[in-house]
């Protein structure tokens, strides 16, 4: 039986109203409809007026949520010298230099949540491409994970750093916490991730930027959002 028809999910859409929701209002109807037995992920989906097709409308960023995830993410750091120490003492849980990118292109191994790379170390993991890049995991200077400075890097990762992307549809979908997070602290994680959107605007994006937007728990209906506020801040 599929959610969408199950017993449960039909209780939980029952409980949506046909209206879009203030933030403040959509959070605390997740964690009141929610129905799974595990802590779920709540999401963000905002579908933007963009055209990702063009590079001067793509919508891609990094911010670190104030309240972080809820999970610590498993960290592999590509580095050499002093940097592997540096990153060791920081806190990420996977550190090395050219075994690492073997390891991955001979292995497939992708075991581990984000990864960080100098850019000294650039030349090898740039040959990770096929394997790294569908996963999301290819580390970019745009978003922070090509640095000299591992050991920040590392620390905003664990902290709850996000990294957001327009995919080809143009719309971006994100997660911002856990249904078991109080209700107050999703929607200051939220808030902070709509904001760093936002902000990621692209000058040639024309007309109305936000079209829409959804708030999800992993296996519940989602609850649409009122774009006015978004739209107004983007102007």
């Amino acid at each position: 039986m599929s959610r969408k028809t199950g017993k449960k999910y039909s209780a939980a859409l029952k409980q949506v109203e046909s209206k879009s929701y203030a933030l403040d209002a959509a959070v605390p109807l997740i964690k009141k409809i929610k129905f799974a037995k595990f802590d779920e992920t709540v999401e963000l989906h905002l579908r933007l007026g963009v055209d990702p097709k063009h590079a001067d409308q793509m919508v891609r960023g990094t911010v670190v949520l104030p309240n972080g995830l809820g999970k610590s993410k498993k960290v592999l750091v590509i580095a050499s010298g002093d940097k592997i120490r540096e990153a060791q003492e920081a806190g990420a849980d996977l550190v090395g230099g050219d075994e690492m990118v073997a390891k991955i292109q001979n292995e497939n191994w992708t075991d581990f949540d984000a990864v960080i790379a100098t850019p000294d170390m650039m030349r090898g993991v740039g040959k990770l491409g096929k394997i790294l890049g569908p996963r999301g995991l290819m580390p970019n200077p745009k978003t922070g994970t090509v640095t000299v400075d591992v050991a920040n890097a590392v620390r905003e990762v664990k902290a709850g750093k996000v990294e957001f992307r327009v995919d080809k549809t143009g719309v971006i979908h994100v997660p911002f916490g856990k249904v078991s997070f109080d209700a107050t602290k999703l929607v200051e994680n939220a808030t902070t991730l709509l904001n760093a959107v936002i902000k990621a605007k692209p000058s040639a994006a024309k007309g109305k930027y936000v079209k829409s937007v959804t708030v999800c728990s992993t296996m519940g209906p989602g609850v649409p959002l009122d774009v006015a506020p978004f739209n107004a801040k983007a102007v």
